[in-house]
């Protein structure tokens, strides 16, 4: 494996680690606003980015990669309205976005094929949290400062359960 793909693979892993930090946060701070559906919308979310940086690591190890564990920054631990974690979550997965298909980019310069098949499971993936997120923003901005809607949406995400990631590169 290329040097480069390597360094830009331990960075991602670093940055899907970040991702896991950054949704259990907040989730605490969902549990603090009694919005326990969408703490647990959030846990789940942790639980998945969490699969995400295992299975970069995985591949590094895999492919005679070596894995070069970074430091994990502190995620905030204040947030504002539910709207306003949802559009931080989006804006979040927007960054990751950008840094699988940059990713991808110096795979393909380095003509790294396997790294580039993996990542086609994560710019796949990338658009699907997207979508998921950007709709419960959405939902949010309908709902506006209406309770019982918020209630409603709180009881909805508690029905989330996490979906066994399937890819051809397992």
């Amino acid at each position: 494996m290329k040097n480069a793909v390597e360094t830009a693979l331990n960075q991602q892993i670093s940055k899907e680690f970040f991702s896991a930090y950054l949704y259990l946060s907040m989730a605490a701070f969902f549990e603090r606003l009694s919005l326990g559906g969408f703490a647990h919308w959030m846990r789940l979310q942790y639980e998945e980015e969490l699969t995400h940086a295992i299975k970069l690591y995985d591949f590094l190890v895999d492919n005679d990669g070596q894995v070069e564990l970074q430091a994990i920054a502190k995620p905030p631990s204040e947030f504002g309205t539910p709207v306003e974690i949802m559009e931080a979550a989006l804006d979040h997965e927007k960054e990751i976005t950008a840094s699988i298909n940059a990713l991808y980019e110096t795979a393909a310069k380095e003509n790294e094929y396997p790294t580039q098949i993996i990542l086609q499971w994560f710019i796949s993936e990338q658009a699907e949290e997207e979508k998921q997120v950007g709709d419960i923003v959405a939902q949010l901005k309908m709902v506006g400062g209406d309770g019982p809607a918020l209630l409603l949406m709180d009881s909805q995400l508690a029905g989330r359960t996490l979906q066994a990631e399937t890819d051809p590169a397992n």
